[in-house]
């Protein structure tokens, strides 16, 4: 099975780009997810956290 795969994609031109654009994707999507994620407000965090504990705020679901 992986030898007509590897047979397949070695007569395509220019498929070796593939996994370098990849590779590049997934690399700049977690540095970016990371500099997003150290960058946020702690304050923000904070609120958000509080969220479930928070007993004065009601949540109104249409699905009822």
């Amino acid at each position: 099975m992986f030898e007509q795969i590897k047979h397949n994609m070695e007569t395509i031109s220019g498929v070796e780009i593939y996994p370098i654009l990849s590779l590049l994707i997934f690399f700049f999507f977690f540095v970016g997810l990371g500099f997003w994620v150290f960058s946020y407000k702690k304050e923000k965090i904070q609120e958000m956290s509080e969220i479930p504990l928070d007993e004065g705020c009601s949540i109104i679901s249409k699905d009822i």
